[in-house]
């Protein structure tokens, strides 16, 4: 029998706020089965700002909705072949993002992709939910929903 960890328990989807970008809630899928976490970037482009490599895109935090769009430039830290659900490897950006999930505000790694057939504008892989929470794979918006605006 696994150990009890006393860590918060969340479901296979949840709400979670990027609060740098502004962005109170988007529906993001619990992935054990990925490492990484990745983002729906819209009109990704790549450039040089200050000597530095940055990626410029949107985040459209609502499924099927430009409403609320959030314009968003940050330094690229890596680039990395990814294999998607499907098995394709994709050559993808990396870039840091603050995440709040549950009253927990950390930093995480957050590759951006092209995500237009996937039912999850975000989904947060293994190595974001690691040490922080408990997943319960039966479960859905255990950390709540967001109150409409």
């Amino acid at each position: 029998m696994g150990r009890r960890s006393g860590l918060p328990l969340i479901g296979w989807r949840e709400y979670v706020s990027l609060p740098d970008l502004g962005v109170r809630s988007i529906k993001a899928k619990i992935d054990t089965g990925a490492r990484s976490s990745s983002i729906h970037a819209f009109g990704l482009e790549v450039g040089t700002q200050r000597g530095a490599r940055v990626a410029t895109f949107e985040v459209h935090p609502h499924q099927r909705s430009a409403r609320g769009a959030v314009e968003v430039t940050a330094e690229i830290i890596d680039e990395r072949w990814i294999r998607s659900s499907t098995g394709h490897r994709q050559l993808r950006v990396v870039v840091w993002m603050d995440l709040e999930l549950y009253g927990q505000r950390w930093t995480s790694e957050v590759t951006l992709a092209r995500r237009d057939q996937m039912g999850f504008r975000m989904l947060l892989g293994r190595e974001a939910v690691r040490g922080r929470f408990l997943v319960d794979p039966a479960a859905s918006y255990l950390a709540g929903r967001p109150k409409p605006a």
